[in-house]
């Protein structure tokens, strides 16, 4: 019987696109993947951001200006890091609003939840279709869609979100089973309440509600979600997909 080496993450030569990568946890992947030997392309629409974070990384990366909200930009946005690669082996649909600013469900304008889906949700739609003939000719191509914990527990006053995030894990499943003959795997990380620059303007009661509810009672920061993104991401995972792996401290547990 033949036994494997220890396991190992191998991201050595991977190419990597991270959507919405030019700060918070989308910042703390690309950082992640370049120290672990991968080539990784940036987008957002945050240029400046974006361009200095690809600057200060290095060789290793690289930033393309591309708005999820924008189908045609997307296209040619996937297309652009793709022949930039030279190729992709994976998709990290990172990129995603709020704009509820904790309104009720009665308080949602109708434009406010159209915009977060279109980001949070159309866009991982477009960008995966987007990439799938390079994820396919990669032969071992990897998606993870960035989701959050709070459609997990049904987070209160924060609908369009909540909403966009269970969609985006519904996808992640149908995905999965779509995308599995192709040897593409596609799962979601929902991390908790991560302190980032998008989560300074969220009252300090809520931050103090997930501490408390945590099995471990501290703040998330960014570090706590990049290693199971890499994992997602490696040839080491081949045979994980359709899964949803909450990344919050046992805040929810599966």
């Amino acid at each position: 019987m033949t036994h494997n080496k220890a396991f190992e993450i191998h991201l050595s030569g991977r190419r990597i696109l991270v959507t919405g990568g030019a700060r918070g946890l989308g910042a703390a992947f690309a950082q992640a993947l370049v120290a672990a030997g991968a080539r990784v392309v940036i987008t957002d629409v945050l240029h400046e951001a974006g361009q200095a974070l690809a600057t200060a990384l290095g060789d290793g990366a690289h930033y393309l200006p591309m708005d999820m909200r924008d189908a045609a930009a997307v296209q040619a946005g996937l297309q652009a890091a793709a022949h930039h690669l030279g190729g992709l082996d994976g998709l990290v649909n990172n990129a995603a609003i709020t704009n509820t600013g904790g309104k009720g469900m009665d308080e949602l304008a109708q434009a406010t939840w159209d915009d977060v889906m279109a980001v949070n949700v159309r866009g991982p739609w477009q960008a995966s279709v987007a990439a799938l003939p390079y994820l396919a000719e990669s032969g071992s191509g990897r998606i993870v869609n960035i989701a959050s914990d709070t459609a997990l527990w049904g987070a209160p006053r924060l609908l369009a979100y909540v909403a966009s995030k269970g969609a985006l894990i519904a996808m992640t499943r149908a995905m999965a089973r779509e995308l599995g003959p192709k040897n593409i795997t596609v799962n979601a990380v929902a991390p908790g309440l991560t302190q980032v620059e998008a989560t300074q303007y969220v009252p300090e009661a809520r931050h103090q509600y997930y501490r408390q509810g945590r099995a471990i009672e501290r703040d998330q920061v960014p570090d706590d979600v990049t290693g199971t993104v890499l994992f997602l991401l490696s040839r080491s995972s081949a045979y994980v997909t359709g899964q949803v792996l909450p990344v919050n401290g046992g805040f929810v547990m599966n």
